[in-house]
């Protein structure tokens, strides 16, 4: 089997998370500056074997698009062109990054980690890509 990878886009960084080549077990894998990502991914498109990208659907409480959404919808179109055989699916990602901060409070992380927003923003990647595990 391939492995999945899980987008969390940002406009100025991006969390990435992937399973084992079995789909059993998602973890963050690291983030990325957003200007490099493309060339990041293809990088790891190379080494890794990689069937499906899981890119998170930041919406609003009431179910709008957030801000970040078009940019998201521009990111999508240059990865169709950079990776046109590459299977991608879009998921709500709504509360993923209070999840993300919670999960460091209850790991045990000092107040001066839980300020690292790379950190954040893979956690927020590796639950993504997690509830996408959970309903399929």
């Amino acid at each position: 089997m391939a492995r999945i990878l899980a987008i969390d886009y940002g406009n100025k960084r991006t969390g990435i998370a992937v399973t084992d080549e079995l789909q059993l077990i998602a973890s963050g894998l690291t983030t990325v500056e957003t200007g490099k990502l493309l060339d990041f991914l293809s990088d790891y498109f190379s080494e890794e074997n990689v069937e499906l990208v899981v890119i998170g659907e930041p919406k609003q409480k009431d179910g709008t698009p957030s801000e970040v959404e078009t940019e998201i919808v521009k990111f999508l179109e240059k990865f169709s062109k950079a990776f046109p055989k590459m299977k991608t699916i879009r998921a709500d990602e709504r509360y993923s990054s209070k999840r993300a901060f919670q999960t460091m409070i209850d790991s045990g992380l000092k107040k001066k980690q839980r300020r690292n927003k790379a950190l954040v923003d893979e956690i927020s990647a590796t639950i993504i890509l997690q509830d996408y595990l959970y309903k399929t």
